[in-house]
C-alpha cells in the first residue's frame, strides 16, 4: 500500500473497492483500479462519490468509469430500479407477458463503453427476472421505442442516447406504458429505488453477453418498423401520387446519427422522391466529426455541409435531423442564395396549420398541445379554427402525457410540439419524432412549390393570418449548477422585479415555488417543481419572456416573443427586449456567463 493509500479517505476508498468488485468490463474496472493503486483521491472522488442523477430525461453524462458517468454499471443499476418500479405497478405475471422495448443509437467511447453494450445489460436486468424484452438488432431511432411500446402493449421502453449532446455524453431514457417519458413522480419513485437496489441482482458480466440468446429476448425491428410505416402513411400522407411527381429537391443531413435508413423509408411510404443526402454526415458517426456540435438547432454552423450539397444539386430546401432523429430543423434558401433557418416555433405553426387543413374531424374534436416555453401562435390558431389548446410545462414528458390525456378524451392532437425543434405529428407516438415530421414537412412543401409558393412564403401568409408572434430563443452556458439556482434566487429577492430598463412588468410567473401574479389566488394553474428554476415575466407591452435552467445542460435558457401588427417595429423591440433582458436579469459579465449574443 502506497502512502498515498494509506490517507486516503475511508469513503473513497470503499467505493473503489465496490466498483471493482461489482465492474464486470475490464478497461473500466482497471481506469478505477489504476487510480486507487496511485492514491488518486481527487479523481476518484469525481468519478465515484456523486451519483448520475435519474431525473428529466432519465440518466445522462459523458461516458467513462465510475457512478457519475454513463456506463453499463450505473446503466444496471438504473435498471434494476425501473424494473423495481414496474413490479410494484404491474402484476408479476402480466409485466413478464407485457415485456419492455430497448433500443440503442452509435455513441461509444475509447473505454469500450458504447450504447448496445448499456441496451444489453438493460435486457439482462429485465430477463434476470423472467420479464419479456423486445431488444433491437442493430441501432435505431429514438422514435422506434415509444412506437414499440404502443405497437406490442409493452409496460416501458427504455433507450440508450445522448440525442443532441457533445460527442462524450451518453444517455439512458425511459418510457411508461402509454409509451410517453415519465412525469413526477413516477420518475422520483424510480430515483429512490434505483439507490435501493444498486447491488447487481445477477452475474451480469455472463448474461449481458449472452442475453440476445435467451428465449426472453425477442429481435423484432422489422415487425415494428412494418407497423409504424404502415401506420405513418394510413394517417399523415394525404397526397401520395403528388409527391411522386414532385419536383422539389430536398437535401437531408443526419448528422452523423442514425436516422438516414429510417429517413429513407419515410420519404419511401410517403411516396417522395429521394432526398439528397449529405454524405459526409450520412452514416452513424460517434466522433461526429464535421461539427462543433451535433445539434441542427445550433443553426446555420451545423448545417454548412447541406448549404454545399443543395448548392450543388440545386435544391432550395434542407431537412436536418439530430443525431438519434427525433429532431427535425429546416431551412429554405432565399432569393439572394442565402439561407433562412425556420425556428422550431415556425416548424410547429406550419406543420399544426397543414394537419389541422387535412383533418377529418371537426375543429371541436381536434387539439395542439405546446410546451409554455414555446410561441403562442399555434394557441392563436387553435383560437380562431375552434380547436383546443393546452399548455404544458417544458419537455416532451409533459407535452405527450397531456396529448395521451386527450386522446383519452377523445381528441385527435394533430401536432403536439415545443420549440427546441420537437414534433409530434398525430398519433402515431407519443414523443417527438423527426423522421415521422421530415415526411410530413416534405408533402407540405411539395403542395407549396407545386403553387410556385415558398415555405418562407406561406409563413407570411399565417402571420398575417394568425399574428405576427416574433421569438427568439437563447442561452447563456452557465458553468456551475449552483450559480443557475443564485442567479434565480436574487431576481426572487423577496420581491420580484416591476421592470426591465425601461420596460414595465405586468405579470410574474414562478414555476419553481408555485406564485403566479396572474391568478387570484396567487397559485401557478402549470405544476410547480422545487428542482428546476422557471421564471415567466409577461409585459405591459405583451412581451412574455420565460427563463429557466436547462435539465440536461450547462446552460441558462432564455425564450422571449412578442406579437403584433408590424412586423418590422415587433422585431426590432423584440431584439432591444431580449438584450435587455439578459444584461438585466443574467447579467453575463458579473456572473461569468458565456453569451453568443442576438440577432
Amino acid at each position: 500500500i502506497t502512502c498515498e493509500m494509506a490517507s486516503m479517505n475511508p469513503k473513497i476508498e470503499a467505493l473503489a473497492k465496490e466498483w471493482i468488485e461489482i465492474d464486470y468490463h475490464k478497461p473500466t474496472k482497471e481506469a478505477i483500479q489504476k487510480l486507487l493503486n496511485e492514491g488518486n483521491e481527487a479523481e476518484l472522488d469525481k468519478l465515484l462519490s456523486k451519483r448520475l442523477a435519474f431525473g428529466t430525461a432519465g440518466l445522462r453524462g459523458p461516458m467513462g468509469a465510475g457512478y457519475n458517468r454513463m456506463n453499463h454499471v450505473t446503466v444496471f443499476q438504473c435498471t434494476q430500479g425501473i424494473v423495481a418500479y414496474l413490479e410494484k405497478t404491474f402484476e408479476p405475471a402480466k409485466l413478464k407477458e407485457m415485456g419492455v422495448v430497448i433500443g440503442y443509437d452509435h455513441r461509444q467511447n475509447s473505454t469500450g463503453v458504447d450504447s448496445e453494450m448499456m441496451a444489453r445489460v438493460a435486457a439482462a436486468v429485465c430477463v434476470s427476472k423472467g420479464i419479456k424484452v423486445y431488444l433491437f438488432g442493430k441501432m435505431v431511432a429514438t422514435p422506434m421505442v415509444p412506437f414499440g411500446v404502443k405497437f406490442k402493449g409493452c409496460a416501458a421502453g427504455m433507450m440508450v442516447t445522448a440525442s443532441h449532446n457533445p460527442k462524450d455524453d451518453n444517455g439512458y431514457k425511459m418510457y411508461g406504458s402509454n409509451g410517453a417519458q415519465l412525469c413526477e413522480p413516477h420518475d422520483q419513485a424510480i430515483a429512490d429505488l434505483i439507490l435501493t437496489n444498486l447491488k447487481p441482482w445477477a452475474d451480469y458480466g455472463t448474461l449481458a453477453n449472452t442475453v440476445r440468446d435467451s428465449a426472453l429476448c425477442v429481435e423484432d425491428l422489422d415487425g415494428i418498423s412494418a407497423a409504424y410505416y404502415k401506420e405513418m402513411g394510413e394517417t399523415l400522407c394525404y397526397h401520395k401520387a403528388d409527391n411522386a411527381a414532385a419536383k422539389l429537391k430536398i437535401v437531408y443531413t443526419a448528422m452523423h446519427g442514425v436516422g438516414a435508413p429510417f429517413c429513407e423509408r419515410s420519404f419511401a411510404t410517403f411516396g417522395h422522391n429521394a432526398f439528397f443526402p449529405v454524405e459526409e454526415q450520412n452514416k452513424p458517426d460517434p466522433a461526429f466529426p464535421t461539427v462543433a456540435y451535433p445539434n441542427p438547432e445550433e443553426g446555420k454552423g451545423a448545417l454548412q455541409l447541406s448549404f454545399e450539397t443543395a448548392a450543388r444539386v440545386g435544391s432550395p430546401l434542407v431537412l436536418a435531423n439530430d443525431p438519434d432523429a427525433d429532431r427535425l430543423a429546416v431551412a429554405e434558401q432565399k432569393a439572394d442564395g442565402t439561407w433562412r433557418m425556420f425556428s422550431g416555433n415556425e416548424i410547429g405553426m406550419l406543420l399544426a396549420h397543414w394537419l389541422f387543413t387535412k383533418a377529418s374531424l371537426p375543429p371541436a374534436k381536434l387539439a395542439v398541445v405546446a410546451s409554455t416555453v414555446s410561441s403562442k401562435m399555434t394557441r392563436a390558431l387553435a383560437q380562431k379554427e375552434g380547436m383546443r389548446f393546452e399548455e404544458t410545462l417544458t419537455g416532451f414528458k409533459w407535452i405527450c402525457n397531456k396529448k395521451f390525456d386527450l386522446q383519452q378524451e377523445g381528441y385527435q392532437v394533430v401536432v403536439a410540439f415545443e420549440e427546441s425543434i420537437g414534433f409530434c405529428c398525430g398519433d402515431l407516438v407519443n414523443d417527438k419524432d423527426g423522421v415521422c415530421a421530415a415526411a410530413v414537412f416534405a408533402e407540405m412543401a411539395n403542395q407549396l412549390y407545386a403553387k410556385n409558393m415558398t415555405v418562407a412564403q406561406h409563413m407570411t401568409t399565417l402571420y398575417d393570418t394568425y399574428g405576427h408572434f416574433i421569438s427568439r430563443q437563447g442561452y447563456v452556458v452557465v458553468p456551475d449548477p449552483s450559480l443557475t439556482v443564485a442567479i434565480f434566487d436574487r431576481l426572487r429577492n423577496g420581491e420580484y422585479p416591476k421592470t426591465c430598463g425601461k420596460f414595465a412588468i405586468k405579470e410574474v410567473r414562478d414555476l419553481t415555488v408555485g406564485y403566479d401574479t396572474s391568478t387570484p389566488d396567487h397559485k401557478t394553474t402549470l405544476p410547480a417543481s422545487q428542482s428546476s428554476q422557471h421564471l415567466t415575466f409577461t409585459f405591459e407591452n405583451g412581451c412574455v419572456a420565460n427563463l429557466r435552467g436547462s435539465g440536461t445542460e450547462p446552460k441558462l435558457k432564455y425564450y422571449v416573443e412578442l406579437n403584433g401588427p408590424d412586423p418590422a417595429q415587433v422585431t426590432a423591440t423584440l431584439l432591444e427586449m431580449v438584450t435587455t433582458i439578459v444584461e438585466r436579469f443574467l447579467e453575463p459579465e458579473r456572473n461569468g456567463l458565456t453569451w453568443a449574443g442576438v440577432e
